[in-house]
């Protein structure tokens, strides 16, 4: 068979002797590529390693700028100015129970953290499908340079090969650089392969790939699962470190809930001084959150009382009062006092705002009076039909004399009031006055009209209108107490 040939002639002449081969522009084209294709194919074979079973989940290390470490169960994410990730606390190792946690990143070893994270990566990767998609990889690139090796036209094995390198360059960075240094070995022959190609097809430019080649770092060994104690650790630091109330004391609940499964694991004087301190820390956090608590109730009543009233500087006095009350607490709760400024200053928005509009209606304060004068009147006499207007609106009379006399004291008032000159601040409601006044005047027509003929459906017409007429005689009343009222916080 040929691959046999191949093969046999590749193990005879020896390794150094083929690349010296290989390297030699005056080697047969077809007899060199064969010979490319098989040392290609046994370089990625070589060293190959067996995939082993693993967690899906990966153990993240978390390098605090102290020095010590946290475990992340998975990946960890950064979020602004903090890192979010979730905790092993407890449980089987196979199924753990999880907290997530937030740490400032200022508190973090980044360089470590980082390294550590690609070693994690790497591992998991090798341990899992690494070999699985290197073999993927170097059959491939054996069947694309097998092609070449049997093809007869040099311009497409050029190309072919070069398709080659640029996947097998690009291959370690998207696979954690899995076996990075096997692969570099094999993009350098075929830097050769394609030079002597090049010659071959009768490409007598020049082209050069640069490759920038980082540093190996190396590989950072990974640290075991965390032992019990090693989590009882991890949260009191984790808990000390975090800058939310919630999560301190949930993580010294979870620290809690370890020392009761470590049990005897731990010596009892050192497991009772332990607990002593969490429970110490979070009866003190329960005690702060009341205090902080009863101060924000406090101020913010005060400073909705005063805004009720329009008195901004004392608005403004208890704004600055904020500061000196969380300074006599220790400054322990800085989200509760954002959201206590934030509170305090809508209402000083508040107070300003009602202060413009009291000092608008002293302003209009007049015109309101003379409106009143001018139109009360006529709003007493809707007031005074009200009962006759509920009757039509009922179907229930009035009789017709009744209803006589209403279209004489109504006949004009429309008119009238459409007439009179107000301020556009008043325009709405008087618009709303003489809609009222003309819906009367087609209600008591309209019921007439239906005692006159007979008809139902008429007088369920002169119904609507009454209806409407009482909502706007409604609405006219309350919007005029409004206007004599100095406004008010809603």
């Amino acid at each position: 068979m040929r691959a046999e040939k191949y093969f046999a002639v590749w193990f005879s002449t020896g390794f150094a002797r083929v690349i010296h081969r290989i390297s030699t522009v005056t080697m047969n084209f077809i007899r060199m590529s064969s010979l490319i294709a098989w040392l290609v194919v046994l370089l990625l074979l070589t060293n190959s390693a067996a995939a082993s079973a693993a967690s899906d989940a990966t153990l993240f290390r978390i390098f605090l700028r102290d020095g010590s470490t946290v475990v992340s169960y998975g990946e960890f994410a950064r979020v602004g100015d903090d890192v979010v990730f979730s905790m092993p606390v407890g449980g089987p190792a196979d199924d753990p129970r999880l907290h997530v946690v937030s740490l400032p990143t200022s508190a973090i070893d980044w360089s470590r953290t980082d390294r550590y994270a690609a070693s994690a990566r790497y591992q998991q990767y090798a341990q899992t499908r690494g070999e699985n998609d290197f073999q993927l990889l170097s059959s491939d690139i054996a069947r694309v340079l097998n092609e070449i090796a049997l093809s007869n036209d040099k311009l497409a094995a050029l190309n072919s090969a070069q398709q080659a390198r640029r996947t097998l360059a690009d291959w370690p960075a998207a696979h954690y650089g899995y076996r990075e240094r096997d692969v570099r070995e094999v993009v350098s022959l075929l830097d050769e392969a394609i030079s002597d190609l090049r010659a071959s097809a009768g490409l007598n430019d020049f082209a050069v790939s640069l490759v920038a080649t980082p540093a190996e770092a190396g590989v950072m060994p990974l640290l075991g699962t965390p032992t019990l104690r090693d989590q009882i650790d991890q949260t009191f630091r984790v808990a000390a470190l975090t800058g939310r109330v919630p999560d301190r004391v949930g993580l010294l609940q979870e620290a809690l809930a370890l020392l009761n499964e470590a049990g005897s694991s731990i010596p009892k004087d050192e497991s009772q001084r332990l607990r002593q301190f969490a429970q110490n820390q979070i009866r003190a956090e329960t005690f702060l959150d009341k205090r902080y608590a009863t101060l924000s109730r406090r101020l913010v009543e005060s400073a909705a009382s005063a805004a009720g009233e329009a008195r901004i500087a004392d608005v403004q006095r208890i704004l600055n009062q904020v500061s000196k009350e969380d300074a006599k607490l220790g400054g322990r709760r800085p989200d509760v006092i954002q959201a206590l400024n934030a509170s305090i200053q809508i209402q000083l928005e508040n107070a300003r705002h009602l202060r413009l509009m009291r000092d608008q209606w002293i302003v209009r304060r007049a015109s309101f009076r003379e409106y009143q004068r001018a139109i009360g009147a006529d709003l007493l006499q809707l007031v005074r039909i009200q009962p006759a207007l509920e009757a039509i609106r009922r179907l229930d009379g009035p009789v017709p004399s009744a209803l006589v006399r209403l279209r004489g004291r109504l006949d004009g008032g429309a008119d009238r009031l459409g007439h009179l000159t107000v301020p556009d601040h008043l325009r709405a409601t008087h618009e709303l006055l003489v809609g009222a006044w003309r819906f009367a005047e087609t209600a008591v027509d309209t019921r007439y009209d239906a005692v006159s003929s007979g008809n139902v459906s008429i007088a369920w017409q002169a119904s609507s209108s009454a209806a409407a007429a009482l909502l706007m005689v409604d609405r006219v009343q309350r919007d005029i107490r409004a206007l004599l009222d100095p406004p008010r916080l809603q």
